[in-house]
């Protein structure tokens, strides 16, 4: 990923405030094409996106990152919509922020610290693919008839052309200049270019009007009925997940980004009271967009400020100014966002590939796919932390061994040293020997840990089999936790008698 300049302890209103218009500009034509993937109006994306983005920016635990509207939680909600209505997406917004809240309140938002990095990476990656693959639609056009085709001729290369110059004007005016941010320079000049050149090419009135007014309190016109409840519940839920999903792993990223810590726990009630919002206003659910907290990133948006600018700024398009940034072209908003994907996508993850555990690789490339064809952030997350978690209990598994030794007693002892868990307990079996050990057998977990009921169940198994050779098997150097956990499974495993804390005998076949 390009690197950007770590977070200053220096405040800039000038800068803030620049960042947030640039990041609003961005935000509309993305707002206005995943409300029309959910099959809601457009002024319902940009109502929601203004009434998330002034919460979350006010409220958030991480300052300078931007939520609004987001595809992946528009793609969830397309079949409530197409089956029974946007007043039952109302409802389900409502409740996915209620969720949102308590997730928050329990501090549950901490659970994002077990990704991996290697999930991290493919998430990334794959919304990079996901944010370029976005604005290949706006090389698309419309026909009289209603299809839709490539643009073809003069068309396609002055679109391309403007592209061009917009992802020029981004990457060289920093070099330049850092007075003002690069892509609101990009935006304005490819806009005069076109409005006053009366060039022929998309604009952002192509996609849809944005002219209407401020969300207003709007109570969903549903039944208050348990169906009802059930109906909306599983949607609720997954949306829920995908929103905070996509919002903790962009919280991350930012955090990586300027060498900061935002408050995971804080950002989900932000979340949570902005959808409540959100719902309660008539609107859809949304999260962070990570596209546009890079906007915001590096147009040097680091505070409060440059969220609520952009709030407030969409507000202001939808009010006042809809007419003329309808007339903006849509090259220059897609060049901005090209260069968004070239700034999010993790090349170093391409450049350390020989150097990663082959399984880091796996996963990495198979949450960036899952990602980028299913569009299911939650799913794709979810399935590279099982994988990781799997990889690592079968490379903790392999760990476990036993040194073994006669003491002056003629005891036999076995001193293990790795976890003892579900995926060790074979190996550890193997280590022992009833038939041919002596009379007392002594297994020390100084150098080990017992950490779930298999390796209670192992450790029963264990025992019995020494006993019925008339054997004493007993356990040594057993941490506070081993014993509080062999206590509360005392019913599973036969434990006899205790010895004092650093010596506890299992089973005594003498008696």
């Amino acid at each position: 990923m390009i690197l950007l300049d770590k977070l200053t302890k220096g405040y800039s209103p000038k800068d803030e405030v620049l960042a947030g218009l640039t990041t609003a500009l961005a935000l509309v034509p993305e707002v206005v094409a995943f409300a029309l993937l959910a099959h809601v109006s457009p002024l319902v994306g940009i109502g929601s996106a203004f009434i998330i983005c002034l919460i979350t920016s006010i409220l958030g635990g991480r300052p300078g990152m931007i939520s609004g509207a987001a595809g992946s939680v528009a793609v969830v909600i397309v079949s409530l919509v197409q089956q029974h209505g946007v007043e039952y997406l109302f409802a389900a917004v409502a409740l996915m922020g209620l969720i949102q809240i308590g997730v928050g309140l329990l501090r549950l938002g901490k659970f994002i610290r077990l990704v991996p990095q290697s999930v991290v990476f493919g998430f990334v990656n794959g919304l990079a693919i996901i944010i370029f693959m976005a604005q290949l639609e706006q090389f698309k056009t419309e026909d009289a008839s209603g299809a839709t085709h490539w643009l073809t001729g003069a068309s396609l290369w002055l679109m391309l052309g403007l592209v061009l110059l917009t992802m020029a004007i981004v990457y060289f005016l920093p070099k330049l200049t850092k007075a003002v941010p690069s892509s609101l320079v990009a935006i304005l000049v490819v806009s005069s270019l076109v409005i006053f050149g009366n060039l022929p090419t998309k604009s952002v009135g192509d996609i849809a009007s944005i002219s209407g007014g401020l969300p207003l309190p709007h109570w969903p016109s549903i039944p208050l009925t348990w169906d009802t409840l059930m109906l909306v519940f599983p949607y609720a839920v997954i949306m829920a997940l995908v929103g905070l999903t996509e919002s903790l792993l962009t919280l991350t990223v930012v955090d990586e980004l300027t060498d900061t810590r935002g408050r995971g726990n804080k950002d989900c009630v932000a979340q949570g009271l902005a959808n409540v919002a959100s719902g309660l206003t008539g609107g859809m659910g949304g999260c962070a967009m990570i596209g546009q907290t890079m906007v915001n990133i590096e147009s040097r948006g680091r505070h409060r400020l440059s969220g609520i600018v952009a709030a407030v700024a969409l507000a202001l398009f939808v009010l006042v100014g809809s007419s003329l940034i309808e007339r903006l072209p849509l090259a220059a908003l897609v060049g901005v966002m090209f260069m968004v994907v070239i700034g999010t996508f993790e090349w170093a993850s391409l450049r350390i590939i020989g150097r990663m555990p082959i399984t880091d690789v796996i996963v990495m490339a198979l949450v960036t796919l899952v990602t980028a064809v299913s569009q299911n952030l939650a799913l794709a997350v979810l399935i590279g932390v099982v994988i990781s978690a799997l990889a690592f209990a079968w490379e903790n598994a392999l760990r476990i061994r036993a040194r073994k030794h006669l003491d002056e007693q003629g005891r036999k002892h076995y001193e293990i040293f790795g976890p003892l868990f579900f995926g060790s307990v074979v190996a550890f079996n193997e280590k022992f020997d009833p038939a041919g050990d002596p009379q007392e057998v002594i297994i020390d977990f100084q150098e080990s840990r017992v950490t779930d009921l298999s390796a209670i169940e192992a450790l029963n198994k264990l025992t019995e089999r020494y006993a019925k050779l008339g054997k004493t098997l007993h356990l040594r150097h057993l941490s506070p936790d081993c014993q509080r956990l062999l206590t509360n499974a005392e019913a599973l495993i036969d434990v006899n008698y205790w010895e004092d804390p650093t010596y506890k005998v299992v089973a005594d076949g003498a008696e």
